[in-house]
């Protein structure tokens, strides 16, 4: 915030002066803000999931796992657009933003800012994985919006003390590298953008509730004697995929610095190997040492050389590979060999990083490639038959230097031959091919450095003139993207072709270049041995000293008078690095008799300004007047006409706003930042699983959460404006989607994802220093303006690409247009799979004369203008796949075969296809990053590559299996499928089937899997096809190799003749019996009852006479005893039972008649 205006007086005072007080006024004010923007700074930092609010709580990133710590909240979610049944999880950690600025307390600047509704927007970017048979290569990104959280300490106000702002901290599966890009919403004070990485650190452990190094024990005082008066030494990783950071070259301690937030913090650990040393007759050591003399990082694994030994550590990083590939302990490889060097490959390539290790001793001339991958390391000696020595016919040589070029697997090796008759040292640079096993070598160093005469550079043709200084090469270095190579020593050479070199004689013979810095997007520093730091851009002539010199002591004198804690008297370079196109410096300082280990930025625009800033003195009148020299050729220099950047750049971003409070504060409690972390999750994952074979109606990952609830969003709405919100919180379903229309900001994207023929358009806008337009000298020319602005675009691969300018001159704005064309050639890239294999190249744009001369000065710092470059890749971009098409092709399936029937059981993500029906299969080519979907054109052949007649019995076919099942040269009865579509691959082995074709005819013949299928129950046999559809090396209309497997599931597969002939025997001769069965029923069946009846008759008759017998006697027994027991009068009844008993066979005789 720029501070408040002070308050002038209302006295008379003259006009001139007042409005000269106004400019006064408008620049101090001016000032004031310009110097708030460098103040005010951002803080960002990991809590712990639980410990949310806590002023004090920091942690590392170690634990990698979501944790099942938000499900209670969510069940409290019974009103809103959340689907209950779902499992939402919550990641580890939240980041934790503040900012501050010098001269004020951070807790009122935190109040302030959120009074005024500032609202930090936090960007997180995931790196994208090396090992892509392992994981899927994208560009993902999710941008949150931080809620405002109460610290939980006591305090005395009623509202808000102490608070900050939280989001998430998301993890994804195949990312270690993270990087944090916070920003404010455009309210309250303005905070300069700030980047932070927030990367997995594999190598802790906790114990007791305790982290811990698992490569060594932390020692937490650093002393002034690990760092004074020891030289500096470079930084070396794997670009861009390297969680932790180590560096070596403490002197006789086996002691690193090691960092996973690029050195923000750093800890010093001593490691815990074994600082054996062997000297033998192969190793001729001359001494030990206890020093880490290089030390290497990779995306899981650290590498480091102690004397002659090699070690190597990989971390636990299960969500980049498997468990059970880290280590528990350092682990000595190549132990029979003599290791002089370690030398680090910058870039990653066929899903792996490599480390060269260079020998000495028995084995010199040899160089071994460690090959990592997945956590685990593999070794391969080269030249595999012969030494380098052997092959160049030099009784002794030694190998300085490699330098490997990942992606066409060629080495570059710099060596030292030494002649066995004068002993003199000569150097050579050879390449070394070793897919083919083929040496060459490519350049012999001249033996002294060459004069050149005041010029800035010089073409090395042999026939220049030398000094008497001797050329000694320590190193190189190639950068992949313009495939520029830096020799260097005491000089710097550089070349295009690797033929035709150039000395750079800027940089002075006296000087011994250590080692070299490379941002690759243009810049190189040089480090020498007396810690000069050197500067020279990519593609100019000119090297510049940056520190020591003017400008550099300029700088830091203007930094001592805002009183920065950055600078001391007392200091040491430990290394230099680029981030994001920024150098750094990490330095030890020691003030107060206190030493800490900083990182600060090293502005090269500033100081190269500073430096080339010249002025004079001019007597006007009786005074004289002071006026600075502008070397740059241009005033303004604009970029327009820039497309959208998601096409080209491949980043996927999503959007994550927090959840809706109920609390009047507008305060979030832990709750609302528990749902807040499972929509996160839910999102992400959402994405995860978004790759699958069949398209949806909407192309959009988004779409299937919130497709049952859109209609209800009205009504959610209404509850949260009455604040009846179930649980406290309101979820916006607008709150939580992908963007696709992000906007250039008219800037150039970071990279350029070229497919096959696409081109990229833009325009530069110059404005003109003073009178820059002529009219040609030759009156004879027709009328055409020139222009003194010259602008040059260089491709690093022009048989690939190539760029065309187009100038249109302005003469009434004293500006010049360039039109500029990007466009890809169609003929250096094989097809390839999304994301793999891509070709790296480069474009470089330079304005003639304005290198090292032309700034711009805006809110975030000084640029330096006239000079860019873009990486290219050319090949498959990421982010696009080949999907089915289910519904159009079950639209147009219902129209050609004028019916549609779908299984009795029908699956509404699997839908049938009738077996005696034609099937014209349609697919779309989705772009996961634009949002764009539509009809794939191209061809393609279609194989069915497994199947069964359930999804519990399928099975994967062999490749001769394939064959039959699918070809139409096929002569075994075998085939599943046929099409009239007469077109074949040049074997004649399938067809290639496109959009245009008459459609697939299913026929599974009599040795096909799907051939006489048993129906399970009363319904028609069913079978599911696993399905492979691959454009490879029939469709020329783009690089990508599209490959999608999915099921098809067909119905009413006919039955086999045999089998049908036995169901209908079957069938009829049951039908059969069942009708005489029926006739003999019928004509048996009078017969039958009169037989029953007479059998019933003769059954009850028996039983009836056993009755009467059993009756008889017990009332003859029963009789007697009343005779002698009762009186007469008792008797007289027993005679008309006797009369009846005479009568009953009578009345039986007559009912059967």
């Amino acid at each position: 915030m720029a501070p408040a205006s002070p308050v002038w007086p209302t006295a008379g005072v003259l006009w001139a002066p007042w409005a000269l007080l106004l400019v006064l006024l408008f620049s101090w004010r001016l000032w004031a803000i310009q110097d708030d923007f460098q103040q005010c700074t951002w803080q960002v930092v990991l809590n712990k999931f639980h410990h949310v609010g806590e002023a004090t709580s920091t942690v590392r990133f170690f634990a990698q796992e979501p944790e099942d710590t938000v499900a209670n909240v969510f069940n409290l979610l019974t009103d809103s657009p959340i689907d209950p049944t779902e499992k939402y999880l919550g990641f580890p950690y939240y980041l934790k933003v503040n900012y501050s600025c010098k001269r004020e307390p951070s807790d009122d600047l935190v109040r302030r800012a959120h009074l005024m509704g500032l609202k930090p927007l936090v960007l997180v970017t995931f790196h994208s994985p090396i090992n892509f048979y392992r994981w899927k290569i994208e560009q993902l990104q999710i941008q949150m919006e931080a809620a405002p959280f109460r610290n939980k300490e006591t305090c005395l106000a009623s509202e808000v003390c102490g608070m900050s702002w939280y989001t998430p901290m998301p993890l994804k599966n195949g990312s270690s590298v993270m990087r944090v890009d916070v920003d404010s919403n455009g309210l309250g004070p303005f905070i300069s953008p700030k980047s932070f990485y927030m990367n997995i650190n594999g190598f802790l452990k906790s114990e007791k509730n305790k982290l811990q190094f698992t490569i060594g024990d932390e020692l937490f005082y650093m002393m002034p004697w690990h760092f004074e008066n020891v030289s500096s030494r470079p930084l070396r990783c794997t670009l861009d995929h390297s969680p932790v950071l180590i560096l070596g070259g403490i002197p006789n301690e086996k002691t690193i610095l090691i960092t996973d937030t690029n050195f923000e913090d750093v800890s010093l650990v001593e490691l815990s190997i074994d600082s054996c040393w062997v000297g033998s007759h192969y190793c001729p050591q001359t001494g030990f040492s206890a020093t880490i003399h290089d030390a290497i990082s990779t995306e899981t694994t650290l590498f480091i050389r102690q004397n002659q030994l090699v070690y190597y550590f990989t971390g636990n990083y299960h969500t980049v590979l498997d468990k059970k590939h880290k280590s528990s302990n350092w682990v000595r490889v190549l132990a029979n060999e003599c290791i002089s060097k370690l030398c680090p490959v910058h870039f990653d390539s066929n899903g792996s990083e490599y480390v060269l290790a260079l020998t000495m001793g028995k084995h010199e001339g040899y160089v071994h490639v460690m090959t990592i991958r997945d956590g685990e390391v593999f070794f391969q000696m080269y030249p595999k038959q012969w030494s380098v020595c052997e092959k160049t016919n030099v009784a002794k040589c030694s190998i300085i230097w490699a330098a490997m070029i990942s992606a066409e697997f060629i080495l570059r090796l710099l060596v030292q031959n030494t002649d066995p008759y004068s002993n003199k040292k000569y150097y050579t640079m050879s390449s070394y091919n070793i897919l083919k096993d083929e040496l060459e070598v490519l350049y012999n160093f001249p033996e002294f450095i060459p004069d050149a005469r005041g010029l800035e550079f010089l073409m090395m043709l042999g026939s220049e003139a030398y000094t008497n200084t001797p050329m000694i090469p320590r190193g190189m270095l190639f950068n992949t993207f313009n495939n520029l190579l830096f020799l260097w020593g005491n000089f710097l050479l550089q070349s295009y072709n690797n033929e035709n070199f150039i000395y750079l004689a800027d940089f002075p013979k006296e000087l011994y270049i250590k080692f070299l810095v490379n941002s690759f997007q243009g810049d190189l520093v040089m480090v020498t041995d007396t810690e000069e730091v050197w500067y020279l851009h990519e593609g100019s002539y000119t090297v510049y000293r940056l520190l020591p010199s003017r400008g550099w002591d300029m700088y830091v004198s203007l930094q001592n008078m805002h009183h920065s804690s950055l600078f001391a008297p007392e200091e040491t370079m430990i290394t230099l690095f680029y981030d994001q196109g920024l150098l750094y410096q990490i330095a030890y300082i020691k003030t107060e008799n206190k030493g800490r280990v900083i990182k600060r930025l090293i502005p090269v625009e500033k100081l190269l300004m500073y430096q080339r800033t010249e002025h004079q003195l001019q007597r006007q009148g009786g005074h004289l007047k002071l006026s600075f020299i502008d070397f740059c050729p241009f005033v303004v220099m604009r970029l327009q006409d820039v497309p959208n950047p998601q096409a080209y750049t491949r980043e996927e971003r999503y959007l994550a706003r927090p959840p809706l409070v109920m609390d009047p504060s507008g305060f979030h409690n832990e709750k609302s930042l528990a749902v807040y972390q499972g929509l996160v999750y839910y999102l992400l994952w959402l994405h995860s699983k978004y790759d699958k074979p069949y398209a949806d109606p909407e192309h959009d990952p988004t779409w299937r959460w919130w497709k049952n609830k859109k209609q209800d969003e009205d009504y959610y709405f209404y509850m949260a404006s009455n604040w009846r919100s179930a649980g406290g919180v309101h979820i916006d379903m607008e709150s939580y989607e992908k963007i696709y229309n992000l906007r250039p900001n008219h800037q150039l994207p970071e990279r350029i994802f070229l497919d096959k023929g696409t081109t990229y358009t833009f325009s530069i806008f110059l404005t003109a220093q003073g009178d820059s337009f002529s009219m040609p000298s030759d009156l004879d020319v027709a009328f055409q303006v020139q222009s003194k602005l010259a602008l040059g675009v260089v491709v690093a691969d022009p048989l690939c690409i190539q760029a065309l300018v187009q100038q249109k001159v302005l003469v009434n704005r004293n500006s010049v247009q360039f039109l500029i064309t990007l466009m890809d050639k169609r003929h250096c890239y094989d097809q390839g799979i999304s994301g793999h294999h891509l070709m790296k190249t480069a474009m470089m744009i330079q304005v003639l004369g304005s290198s090292g001369y032309c700034f711009h000065n805006t809110n975030q710092g000084l640029i330096m203008q006239g000079d860019l470059m873009v990486p290219i890749f050319i090949g498959c971009p990421p982010g696009k796949r080949l999907a089915f098409d289910i519904t159009y092709t079950l639209e147009y399936n219902r129209q050609q075969n004028k019916h549609y029937f779908d299984c009795v059981f029908s699956d509404p993500e699997m839908p049938c296809f009738l077996f005696r029906d034609m099937f014209y299969p349609f697919f779309l080519i989705q772009d996961l990053v634009t949002g764009d979907s539509g009809s794939f054109n191209g061809s393609y052949v279609m194989k069915v590559v497994g199947g069964g007649s359930s999804m519990d019995n399928v099975r994967d076919y062999s490749d001769e299996e394939i064959y039959r099942y699918n070809s139409p040269l096929d002569k075994t009865e075998s085939l599943i499928w046929n099409t009239r579509t007469e077109r074949t691959t040049e074997d004649m082995a399938f067809h290639i089937l496109s959009h245009k074709s008459l459609g697939i005819e299913w026929l599974c013949l009599q040795n096909s899997p799907c051939h006489d299928i048993i129906p399970p129950n009363i319904f028609p046999p069913e079978f599911y096809f696993k399905v492979l559809v691959s454009n490879r090396d029939v469709d020329s209309s783009t690089y990508c190799d599209y490959q999608l497997t999915f099921w098809l599931h067909i119905h009413g597969l006919p039955l086999s003749n045999r089998r049908a002939l036995f169901i209908v025997m079957v069938s009829v001769s049951s039908f059969m019996g069942l009708v005489i069965l029926y006739l003999a029923f019928s004509l048996l069946w009078p017969y039958m009852v009169i037989a029953w009846n007479s059998l019933r008759w003769k059954i009850n008759n028996v039983m009836t006479s056993e009755s009467y017998y059993t009756y008889a006697t017990s009332t003859a027994m029963f009789s007697m005893a009343s005779q002698m027991s009762f009186p007469e009068s008792y008797r007289a009844p027993s005679k008309v039972f006797q009369e009846k008993e005479e009568l009953e066979p009578t009345s039986g005789m007559k009912s059967q008649t």
